[in-house]
């Protein structure tokens, strides 16, 4: 996060309380009133990898517990496969998908280090239910055995085998938070390698700058109740010691004007990572890219968490709709 400058004066905010309003959903209302007293985590320092080890480990242990019943009841189909040496969950909905119709390459959020599994299974089967389509969920590598750049790589990788038999005009690269960084410098790295470009990008409340210097780092700090203050930590972990500007690691640097498909971008008022996606949505505005910016009430990091409040259909439908107006 940048540092304070001494030439200009902050503004000083008074302590007071802010409840949740009653302009979003009976449901959201109670996730954030939840999230209010569940305590702020804390992360290792970058250098200390077995307290890394340790956390993915009980991370990872909690979503397989989570995730057992929410696949238990999942219609769609999930195959684990490899693709281009990268494991992937590749799902499609009950009754199979059109031939000819769109491919999700979607790519799983968890702040670089975590979210791989069965939390990457359990949304590649969501959105391919809620799409109709195929999803192909990239299970990446990452930190801290493999920090960048093999997580973007890895998608790269996956894309480039899957265009070998699909038009590339009938794929949406997405994801979120982290997901969305990576889904951002992917189709970077598509562009610079001269590859043909997908028909799309989706970044779901997108970390796209890892010097996370963005207004809503301060004024979103504690407000937002999934990410209560950045996470310096975690991107020092996933850079491993490369410049945190580089448009690969932080997709908000990159030169735009080269190009870049149609774009959509989501985030709430209550998003610590709001200013990412306000900036990158006018970044992209201004290299002339078709790009939409929706931003939800109230809505804090990765939504209304438990996934059952009517604003995340609201979000689902607006990408299915984008997804369909990209490929036609």
């Amino acid at each position: 996060m940048a540092d304070r400058d001494p030439a200009y004066t902050p503004v000083h905010l008074s302590a007071r309380d802010i409840p949740p309003p009653p302009t979003i959903s009976a449901v959201a209302r109670a996730f954030l009133s939840e999230g209010a007293a569940t305590p702020a985590m804390d992360w290792p320092p970058a250098h200390d990898k077995a307290a890394w080890r340790a956390r993915i480990a009980g991370s990872e242990q909690l979503w397989e517990e989570m995730a057992a019943p929410i696949l238990a009841r999942a219609t769609a189909s999930i195959e684990t496969v490899r693709i281009a040496g990268v494991t992937c969950h590749d799902c499609l909905p009950a009754g199979g998908a059109r031939a000819d119709g769109p491919v999700y390459l979607f790519i799983h959020g968890g702040a670089f280090v975590m979210g791989g599994g069965a939390f990457a299974r359990v949304l590649g089967a969501r959105y391919a239910t809620a799409f109709g389509a195929r999803v192909v969920s990239v299970d990446y590598r990452m930190p801290p055995d493999h920090p960048y750049p093999a997580a973007p790589e890895d998608c790269v990788a996956v894309y480039k085998a899957l265009i070998e038999t699909i038009d590339p005009a009938r794929i949406v690269i997405g994801g979120g938070s982290a997901g969305g960084n990576l889904a951002a410098s992917a189709t970077l790295m598509i562009r610079d390698r001269g590859l043909p470009m997908p028909a799309g990008v989706v970044l779901l409340t997108p970390e796209v700058d890892l010097t996370e210097s963005g207004d809503t780092f301060r004024t979103n700090r504690d407000l937002d109740v999934i990410l209560k203050h950045g996470l310096p930590e975690c991107n020092a972990l996933y850079a491993d010691g490369h410049d945190l500007t580089d448009p690969y690691l932080s997709p908000l640097f990159a030169d735009f004007t080269k190009g870049f498909p149609p774009t959509l971008v989501q985030s709430g008022t209550r998003d610590l990572f709001l200013s990412n996606s306000v900036l990158i949505h006018r970044k992209l505005r201004a290299a002339g890219i078709d790009a939409d910016l929706h931003v939800w009430e109230a809505m804090p990091h990765a939504a209304f968490g438990r996934g059952d409040a009517p604003e995340h259909d609201e979000i689902t439908e607006e990408v299915g709709r984008f997804i369909r107006r990209v490929t036609g």
